[in-house]
């Protein structure tokens, strides 16, 4: 059977699977069969019943809003006849044919499954984890970026997609379900890629996405209260404890001293452990960090000791940057690159969509950012105030359907940290945009921080340009590296980067 994805530049990514033994397949499982025989042939394993046809096995995987169970007889009636349960079913009679195996869970089960129907491709690849709060998408591009400058062939797997080489692949979580990371182990292998660097979500390792595969490299940057919540997790003591999981299935651990909760990261660990920071003790650390502004160029500058010596430039600011780039230099050096295709790699790093600089002025700086949380916003305007700039500018909206605790923290955090905040449209689904925007102006009066509501995001962001004054940082959040505006369940074009280039020539070119 062949596969195939489409990529965003509209090029089909095929790859070919062949027919296996259900007995190959489950090998290293623990299961029953409780009818049907184990040597059925199957040329792919599928968890959606859509998807089921005569050359399938459907793994009935039990979610937060559907469960697989109840699509047996779909799946049946289009020919599927190899099953996997986790709990008694009435939908299989004495005389049909089907084999039906029974595990004690199936997210695990289609784990081993897909690992088994795509050859294991993660044993040809260097695999390198990330978890953590944030930094996990610019460290695995700083990554992807030294090892590239090294040689290698690197594909990743992340909030921002997936890249295989030259190709693109959309996806909608941040780590995909099992199948689908063993699928793009896979292409990643055929295309030639020697290594995979990973986002590694907190959600994916309590749902066993990642379950089965031992990484090379697993990557902690920082642990903060998030993902809590109805269909996440129930408390910040099983958000911690999921994220340490990663470092039970990985060879060597990176993990930044720096952070509290490394001690609980590390406290069952099974692999190696090294670690980053700016404490002295640790494998690899810095000192003399210093923020680093010029025209076309926002970012920071430290010497590096320990594990590698030497000066480190970085084009991203803050010093979160200086962490995100202490893992990767630390991963990279494990891994045999010299600091000198270090430092040019992370001279020239660049990820779409974090704090990054769109060219239209000389008098003032526009920066697109995905921040869309209090956290993340606090983080990244404290870091610009670093910059000393003479105002920051924080244009931002809230997602609908969304908690509403967010909007008024996040309307808190701007109206006290920015000097001006432009209250605007983000991704307001099936909400009215104006009563989202209320929400977020509750925060925002809890301050004394001015403001100006345009619930037009084009406008709001035409205006920002228009009024910016000499010395600005002008700061676009919430939208990042998305191209997208999602309103009354549908996604319009709208990418940033489009949209200031469309206002460039209605202003003439000239600001």
């Amino acid at each position: 059977m062949c596969l195939m994805a489409k990529s965003k530049f509209n090029e089909r990514l095929v790859l070919c699977v062949k027919a296996r033994k259900v007995r190959d397949l489950v090998k290293g499982l623990d299961h029953k069969v409780l009818k049907g025989n184990i040597d059925t042939e199957v040329s792919d394993v599928v968890f959606d019943s859509r998807k089921a046809t005569k050359d399938t096995i459907f793994v009935c995987i039990i979610g937060a809003v559907s469960d697989g169970h109840d699509y047996i007889k779909k799946a049946y009636d289009a020919g599927c006849r190899a099953f996997v349960i986790e709990k008694d079913v009435k939908d299989f009679d004495e005389d049909n044919e089907s084999l039906v195996i029974k595990t004690d869970n199936n997210r695990r089960a289609l784990a081993v499954l897909s690992q088994a129907i795509f050859e294991h491709p993660g044993n040809d690849l260097t695999t390198i984890a990330i978890t953590g709060t944030k930094g996990k998408t610019t460290t695995s591009f700083m990554i992807r970026d030294i090892l590239t400058q090294h040689g290698k062939n690197v594909g990743i797997i992340g909030t921002t997609g997936v890249y295989i080489k030259d190709k693109y692949i959309e996806i909608h979580n941040t780590t995909p379900e099992s199948y689908d990371i063993q699928k793009f182990f896979r292409m990643m292998v055929e295309d030639g890629c020697d290594t995979c660097v990973m986002e590694v979500s907190s959600q994916a390792l309590k749902l066993d996405r990642t379950y089965g595969i031992e990484f090379d490299y697993g990557i902690f940057t920082n642990l903060a209260p998030d993902h809590i919540g109805e269909n996440e997790h129930k408390d910040y003591a099983e958000y911690r404890h999921c994220k340490s999981i990663l470092f039970t299935q990985c060879k060597h651990g990176i993990f930044n001293l720096d952070d509290k909760e490394t001690d609980e990261m590390t406290k069952n660990a099974t692999c190696d452990i090294y670690t980053y920071g700016f404490d002295e003790d640790s494998s690899l650390y810095a000192e003399n960090l210093e923020y680093v502004m010029k025209p076309g160029m926002i970012g920071i500058s430290f010497d590096s000791h320990g594990a590698v010596e030497g000066n480190i430039v970085v084009a991203t600011p803050g010093k979160f940057s200086a962490y995100n780039a202490m893992a990767a230099i630390l991963v990279s050096s494990l891994i045999g690159v010299d600091i000198e295709d270090i430092k040019k790699a992370l001279l020239k790093t660049f990820v779409k969509g974090r704090v990054e600089q769109v060219k239209v002025s000389d008098r003032f700086t526009l920066m697109i950012d995905y921040a869309h949380n209090a956290m993340s916003m606090e983080s990244l305007l404290s870091t610009i105030r670093e910059y000393k700039p003479k105002r920051i500018v924080s244009l931002f909206g809230c997602g609908g359907n969304r908690s509403k605790l967010r909007r008024y923290e996040m309307g808190e955090v701007s109206g006290r940290l920015a000097d001006f905040s432009i209250v605007t449209a983000d991704n307001s689904r099936f909400e009215n945009v104006n009563d989202i925007i209320d929400d977020i102006l509750v925060g925002m009066k809890k301050t004394d921080g001015k403001y100006i509501v345009i619930p037009d995001r084009k406008e709001a962001i035409k205006y920002s340009i228009e009024n910016a004054k000499d010395g600005d940082i002008v700061l676009l959040l919430g939208k990042g590296h998305e191209d997208y505006q999602e309103i009354e369940g549908v996604r319009y074009p709208f990418d940033e980067r489009v949209i200031i280039a469309e206002i460039m020539e209605e202003l003439g070119g000239k600001i």
